[in-house]
């Protein structure tokens, strides 16, 4: 993932005394990925990171299917999706499978009053709509509109937006989220076909070290669970850290579209992978320029994979009455495509603007209350002329 990154102060070799300036030694914290086996990074605490002063029983969030049929085109308008103040709440799982959690969010306040570490999961949130920080040990990072936040499993933060209109597409990965394989070097570095480069990764910066005791509330989930758990002392103590393994921000709009004579299949647009399951970027590009070209996507059958598309903005040309925020979900099994007209309608068309987001499952994905209350029921029929 991003690069060998180091904030703050840090002794000269790792796993040796480092003395605080009063007296005393900083507490050393590993924060480690897959085992010892993958990426790290070192974080030096004020206080030891493991003082808990009182825990309350667990709150049951995991996401429970609503039903059984999933060999059916589906359509959900995620702006549907009402507004909550509290973060947590907030959030809506409406896909999920064991790979995966897909939810949709309208936080109009942000998490301040508590902690959050998702333990089971790397996050993936994608901000359609809304500005603010992203407060973590590791550092800060600002993020707006078109910014996708990858926060490993693990990390505590806390989210500050600058308002309360706020749309968040958010996808929890149970396998460590990363670039896909053929983008990099053999030593990590990203080449030059792929869609971004380091220079377009946005790490943490402005470390801010709080010094304070008390009780600090961190809200933790645990498969499926969410626990409160009170501790002594303000978990964003770190007076320094380095290492390979930290939150970024990836813009949607600094990724660069491969485009091609004739039209490109889907990986090309590919961001992000995780065991099972990708996520990919549409952005605004040219179309193909072969004389002849079809730009309008091609008849395909998900015979492995279901794919689901988040509409993000501009306008698609295979799809009718397209809004901000719809999703589409279609599954393994049987075939999708453009809508009839919209492959005749594509034909000498130079460019298109439109902006999504999408994920492509390699096991089915089950469907919550929740994407049952905002679904378009009528979008199955919607290839009939």
């Amino acid at each position: 993932m991003p690069h060998y990154h180091s904030l703050g102060n840090i002794p000269h070799k790792r796993h040796t005394q480092f003395h605080k300036p009063g007296g005393g030694l900083y507490a050393e914290q590993l924060f480690s990925t897959e085992g010892f086996s993958s990426n790290y990074s070192l974080l030096y605490h004020i206080h030891p990171p493991t003082q808990i002063i009182r825990v309350e029983e667990p709150l049951d969030v995991s996401p429970k299917a609503a039903s059984d049929n999933i060999l059916k085109h589906r359509s959900f308008q995620g702006f549907s999706v009402k507004p909550e103040a509290d973060f947590l709440k907030s959030r809506k799982p409406v896909l999920f499978n064991n790979d995966v959690i897909i939810s949709l969010a309208a936080p109009q306040d942000g998490i301040l009053k508590y902690f959050y570490k998702n333990a089971d999961a790397d996050e993936v949130i994608f901000v359609h709509e809304g500005t603010g920080t992203l407060r973590t040990q590791y550092g800060q990072i600002q993020f707006s509109y078109g910014d996708y936040l990858v926060i490993p499993r693990g990390t505590i933060y806390q989210i500050q937006f600058d308002g309360d209109n706020n749309r968040l597409f958010i996808v929890e990965s149970f396998s460590p989220v990363a670039f896909p394989k053929r983008y990099l070097s053999k030593y990590g570095q990203l080449l030059e076909h792929a869609p971004f480069c380091e220079r377009d990764i946005r790490q943490p910066h402005e470390l801010m070290t709080v010094d304070k005791t008390g009780e600090y509330l961190i809200k933790v989930k645990k498969k499926g669970l969410n626990y409160n758990i009170w501790y002594a002392n303000h978990p964003f103590d770190v007076v320094g850290w380095d290492g390979y393994e930290y939150p970024f921000a990836l813009s949607i709009h600094d990724f660069e579209p491969i485009t091609g004579r004739v039209h490109q299949p889907p990986p090309v647009h590919q961001t992000f992978e995780a065991h099972n399951f990708v996520i990919c970027s549409f952005v605004p590009r040219v179309y193909d320029y072969h004389p002849n070209s079809i730009p309008a996507p091609y008849h395909h059958s998900n015979i492995d994979s279901d794919e689901v598309l988040y509409y993000v903005d501009g306008e698609f040309m295979s799809r009718k009455h397209v809004t901000r925020g719809m999703i589409t979900l279609h599954p393994a099994g049987i075939p999708h495509g453009p809508h009839p007209g919209a492959v005749e309608k594509s034909i000498g068309q130079k460019e298109t603007k439109e902006l999504a987001v999408m994920v492509d499952t390699f096991h089915p994905l089950f469907l919550t209350e929740a994407a049952l209350g905002i679904e378009d029921k009528n979008y199955v029929m919607s290839w009939a002329e």
